[in-house]
């Protein structure tokens, strides 16, 4: 113990000092303050190279309790803790926003991904095939407009095909063009719902306010030949339903020359973009065998690498007088449909110029009465004849 003496007061008092602890007997506040300040005055212990050099390294200070301590888990190379995880199974559709009362899907979801999906299909068009058989050809008609809304006159076409060669005839020429016309602008309508719908679905949303001006205005075209917006009924067995009017080739030329620049935006925004490629680049792998063996076909044929088109295998109307060229798919993923879609509605403006510079003048339906109605013209000169011809039209087989 060591005596230390504080000055100021008219008596020294003994501070007694034990170590670390200081005891102050009969000292106010004051002389306390004193007695702090002269304590720290005094020489400071400062740490030597000896002391720092045992922290060196790259562990901040170790002592027996935090050598113990482990880094926490921060990335995927460390063990993931053990859980119990279930998936989760939800209905998509039929009454669903996006389904449109079309098919069921039983999903089971991992997250964000689908593990599983159980279709349900059979929800929509049912007894088409029953309800034709109490109709005319012509009268059937309108129920292919709307397997596919939208791909109206695709279906009409392929149903005006079937019944020409079974009656055994075959359209006009200019007829054929019409349809080869039609039929690409119809395909656009189809690519143009399928990609922005899809991107709308995964975050983009310009595209869809950009291509759906543009399906107006396709609307438009088939308002003016047709008089209906979706379900056309234009084309019809032997033929089409009328002529083209004046001035509408004249339009569609100059919405072709619009319509490539709308597309180089689009893929300008999509094709190349991060946030789309990471969302469509291996998703939804499809294999060519399995493509097959599903019986797809279109682009989900061709997206899987496998180049069949039957524009260019089995030739309809006017398609084997005309050059383009079918893409295919190298990964079967969606990001090789969504460009296989881009890449067929370039190849349809080609063919859609192609068939306005070939199509001749002339008749747009068979001369035949029994297949294709009369013109009005002819109803008011023969009406009695006419009428009675088309009373008899033929009629589907019962069997």
């Amino acid at each position: 113990m060591t005596p230390a003496y504080k000055l100021g007061t008219s008596c020294l008092t003994p501070i007694k000092r034990e170590l670390n602890k200081v005891t102050f007997t009969h000292v106010d506040s004051q002389t306390l303050h004193l007695v702090l300040y002269h304590f720290s005055r005094h020489k400071q212990w400062q740490p030597d190279v000896e002391w720092t050099e045992q922290f060196a390294g790259a562990v901040m200070y170790p002592t027996a309790i935090n050598e113990k301590w482990t880094p926490p888990p921060w990335n995927d190379k460390d063990a993931p803790a053990e859980k119990d995880v279930s998936n989760l199974t939800i209905n998509f559709g039929p009454q669903h926003p996006a389904a449109h009362g079309v098919l069921r899907l039983v999903l089971e979801l991992s997250g964000e991904s689908v593990k599983k999906c159980d279709p349900h299909v059979g929800l929509l068009h049912r007894g088409t095939e029953k309800l034709i058989e109490y109709k005319t050809y012509l009268q059937a008609l309108p129920y292919f407009d709307r397997l596919d809304y939208v791909s109206m006159m695709c279906n009409e076409q392929a149903y005006s095909l079937a019944v020409e060669k079974l009656l055994n005839i075959q359209a006009p020429l200019r007829a054929q063009w019409i349809r080869v016309l039609f039929g690409e602008l119809t395909r656009i309508l189809n690519h143009i719902m399928a990609v922005t719908t899809h991107a709308l679905d995964i975050g983009a949303m310009t595209p869809f306010f950009w291509l759906f001006e543009e399906r107006e205005k396709m609307f438009e075209f088939y308002e003016r030949v047709s008089g209906a917006r979706m379900h056309a009924a234009y084309v019809r067995p032997g033929g089409v339903h009328q002529d083209m009017p004046l001035g509408l080739m004249d339009d569609i030329y100059e919405w072709c020359k619009n319509f490539s620049i709308r597309i180089d935006e689009v893929e300008e925004m999509l094709t190349n973009n991060r946030i789309w490629k990471n969302r469509t680049v291996d998703i939804g792998v499809v294999t060519a065998e399995e493509a097959l063996n599903y019986g797809f076909s279109g682009v989900m044929l061709r997206g899987s690498g496998i180049k069949w088109d039957l524009r260019k295998s089995q030739p309809y109307d006017k398609y084997d007088e005309v050059e383009f060229d079918v893409p295919i798919g190298s990964r079967g993923d969606c990001y090789d449909r969504y460009l296989c879609r881009v890449e067929e509605m370039r190849q349809s403006l080609r063919i859609m110029i192609q068939a306005m510079n070939k199509m001749p003048p002339g008749e747009i339906k068979v001369d035949d009465a029994k297949v294709a109605p009369p013109k009005r013209s002819e109803m008011k000169v023969r009406p009695g004849y006419q009428t009675r011809v088309h009373a008899i039209e033929r009629s589907v087989p019962r069997h």
